[in-house]
């Protein structure tokens, strides 16, 4: 009977076979798939995962549902995840710090960043942006980098914990200037805001799209960001790079499954979200929360999870911060 196909009808039912065949998210079409993010509810992050969670859930026929672990920076919705069965219904979305930054700032950790979960996409990026109050006499990065050669006793700067990126941009920026920086942590940005607004503090560095509403309003003024490019609601503020001062990165959210999970899996996920990412009203209410969508290969959040990784330590080391 095979005799009597032709090459297209051959194709036609391989590509059938391919798909009745390949293994399912989960073992059942009813099993609820759980996008583990290891911070509070509200916020950016957990707007972009309730939006994946959306997505997949009209796209794989299945529950869907957001799970808020907050917990050791990071580390119990991290370890939620690294013990989970790896057959795609346990999912990972999470800030780099705990896949790049605390594997520095810690002397041991309960989870390995690589051995232990499996990338599937990079869903979003930020950028961070470093703001000073109203009074100080500075416009530009240069005029800041003078300022604080001038002021060594003013080098000092808030931002939102320890340990995180704005923690190690502000160090940067002392390095650029030549003078030693003093981090003041804060338990989160609106703490912040409101002492470098009373002009306790002079300066903060936090999330451009947190500092843009201060900057338009004329109550900071954000003088430079850490993207290659500059942040969409800040065009009128220049970057680091493009003022002579190499001070660049940026912060991301990644979706990981756990370690092992087949890659037939993986594929379908990625598929997923980067078609997600590529909807204009999705990308439009992301956006507005100042983040980038992406959308990435598993390949390519591996690459960049190792860049992240291989960047940052030397600077943290040299900071002779830790955490333990």
């Amino acid at each position: 009977m095979t005799a009597f196909f032709t090459s297209s009808a051959k194709l036609a039912l391989a590509a059938w076979l391919t798909l009745t065949t390949a293994p399912a998210i989960s073992q059942t079409s009813s099993s609820t798939i759980r996008i583990v993010f290891p911070s509070g509810a509200g916020g950016s992050g957990d707007t972009l995962a309730r939006l994946l969670a959306d997505r997949m859930r009209s796209e794989l026929g299945q529950t869907v549902v957001v799970e808020n672990r907050p917990g050791g920076a990071g580390r119990m919705g991290l370890l939620t995840v690294k013990y989970a069965p790896a057959d795609g219904t346990t999912l990972l979305l999470t800030q780099m710090a705990p896949m790049t930054l605390l594997p520095h700032v810690h002397k041991s950790l309960d989870y390995d960043p690589v051995k232990d979960f499996a990338p599937i996409a990079q869903a979003a990026s930020f950028s961070f942006g470093l703001a000073v109050n109203v009074d100080v006499p500075v416009s530009t990065p240069k005029e800041l980098l003078s300022w604080l050669k001038q002021n060594p006793d003013k080098a000092m700067f808030g931002g939102p914990g320890s340990g995180g990126l704005p923690h190690f941009f502000g160090l940067l920026v002392g390095q650029a200037a030549g003078v030693e920086m003093t981090h003041v942590a804060y338990k989160g940005t609106t703490n912040v805001i409101t002492d470098v607004l009373g002009g306790q503090l002079p300066m903060m560095v936090a999330l451009a799209s947190d500092l843009a509403p201060l900057h338009k309003d004329g109550k900071v003024r954000v003088i430079a960001t850490t993207d290659q490019q500059r942040f969409s609601g800040l065009p009128d503020v220049p970057t680091f790079k493009e003022s002579g001062i190499d001070i660049v990165g940026t912060g991301w959210f990644g979706l990981y499954a756990p370690a092992n999970t087949s890659r037939v899996v993986i594929d379908r996920l990625n598929n997923v979200v980067v078609e997600t990412l590529r909807s204009p009203a999705i990308r439009e209410q992301i956006a507005v929360r100042g983040l980038k969508p992406t959308g990435t290969s598993p390949e390519e959040l591996a690459a960049i999870q190792r860049a992240d990784f291989g960047k940052w330590g030397p600077i943290i080391k040299a900071s002779g911060f830790t955490l333990d």
